[in-house]
């Protein structure tokens, strides 16, 4: 799974304030360049916050800014601090957090140094595991609200402009204009969808903390449905739990002049979102897939966004047809011997984590575990006989530990009737299965 469902609404115990002016750039700059990681369709960018290094999910689709999966004693350098009980998509309930004012975050020469962030208590809410890096938080208005905000998906890359005839001249030559509105801080746009041939505006949060192309709310009032073939998916984890629904393709999604046909579609259930606060006439959200097909600015001041098509335009809509969702599960010792040509007795070296006997060199490296997280029902990967906590040990007979996550998601939606072959452990026992990717769709 990655972090697809990552659409936050809060509902906090105290009340926000405005004191906070967000980032500045504080140099004599006229931008700022901040190279980020691209990950399941989703961005992380590095942060130091009160001197702690920390990676961030960047979300246009959240108001404040989060940190998570923190140690008690990394905890203990935030001042200012309330508690609080923050609330988002998903079945369960309030969850406990801390509210932490004057904070330092420094992104290169982007800074504030007036930050209002919350905490959540919760170590079980980490997504470290989903996407295979370490994740302490998400940031986002306060990010964007000051400047033209530049997300280069082309060489990952984002980039902070200060208004200047430059970066004007760029956004008037190069891209195509849409208005926006925030509300609640976040941005929406007016977009075109057609499901089984009935076509309507519907009013969309721009969401680059979710992985997906786009989701969808059932409203039979509006127009919204779900068409007729679609499959019941887990979608993810929200904030407050875990994230159900279904799955399909609409005919036809348009943004301005570009047009998308076929893109693959979630409709969570209304389980899932009883309890989130949706601004009024939302029916859904613009993801990661999607947006990954352009570059991309921001320019939250004069409410606007510009795109730009890149070479992801025309890339297909795939989805994970194996069934299965994975997760890093720790980590493990392995050792890789390789020979060589000078014999040498018994040298050990801790620090290189290698061992040198007889005529072979073996070097031990920390590698990950990836267990199921999740399995669909009647999925390939269930019907084959796999189950949720199985130890992935081989796919396609390649070790599990030579993939990372995303080129193992990747494989599990690569094209209809492929053979997977997977070596799994089980109660420490080891078992082979084998399955072909299915399309339901």
């Amino acid at each position: 799974m990655n972090l697809k469902s990552l659409i936050l609404f809060f509902l906090l115990s105290s009340v926000f304030t405005n004191a906070q002016q967000g980032f500045t750039i504080n140099s004599n700059k006229k931008k700022v360049s901040i190279p980020f990681q691209f990950i399941n369709n989703l961005i992380f960018i590095p942060i130091n916050v009160n001197g702690l290094e920390l990676n961030f999910l960047l979300d246009t689709g959240v108001e404040e800014t989060i940190l998570f999966g923190l140690e008690d004693e990394e905890t203990s350098s935030f001042k200012n601090v309330e508690k609080i009980k923050l609330k988002g998509f998903g079945k369960n309930e309030f969850v406990e957090g801390l509210k932490s004012s004057n904070n330092q975050l420094i992104c290169k020469d982007f800074t504030d140094f007036n930050h209002e962030l919350y905490i959540v208590l919760d170590q079980n809410f980490n997504f470290s595991e989903q996407v295979g890096i370490p994740v302490n938080g998400i940031i986002g208005n306060k990010f964007f609200k000051n400047y033209l905000v530049e997300t280069n998906y082309s060489n990952r890359k984002i980039i902070i402009h200060k208004e200047n005839p430059k970066i004007r001249k760029k956004i008037n030559t190069k891209f195509t204009t849409s208005k926006i509105t925030l509300e609640n801080n976040k941005p929406y746009l007016l977009a075109k969808i057609n499901i089984e041939n009935q076509e309507f505006d519907t009013k969309m949060l721009i969401d680059s903390g979710s992985g997906d192309a786009l989701w969808l709310f059932e409203n039979q009032k509006n127009g919204v449905k779900v068409p007729t073939q679609n499959f019941d998916d887990y979608l993810g984890r929200g904030f407050s739990g875990e994230l159900h629904g279904k799955r399909a393709r609409i005919k036809k999604f348009s943004i301005n002049k570009f047009e998308f046909d076929k893109p693959l579609t979630s409709f969570p259930d209304s389980l899932s979102i009883t309890y989130s606060k949706l601004v009024q006439d939302r029916e859904g959200s613009i993801g990661g897939e999607i947006l990954k097909r352009f570059d991309i600015i921001y320019d939250y001041p004069n409410q606007k966004i510009y795109f730009k098509k890149n070479q992801n335009f025309n890339l297909p809509f795939n989805f994970n047809m194996s069934g299965i969702e994975l997760e890093h599960d720790g980590l493990q010792w392995v050792a890789e011997n390789n020979e060589f040509r000078t014999i040498q007795s018994n040298k050990i070296s801790f620090a290189e984590t290698e061992v040198k006997l007889n005529n072979f060199k073996y070097s031990f490296s920390l590698k990950p575990i990836f267990k199921i997280s999740s399995i669909r029902k009647n999925s390939p990967a269930e019907i084959c006989g796999l189950k949720k906590g199985d130890l992935i040990m081989e796919i396609n007979n390649n070790k599990i530990f030579n993939y990372t996550l995303q080129e193992i998601n990747e494989l599990l939606k690569s094209e209809e009737g492929k053979t997977i072959n997977i070596k799994i452990n089980r109660n420490n026992t080891d078992f082979e299965f084998k399955f072909q990717l299915k399309s339901l769709l």
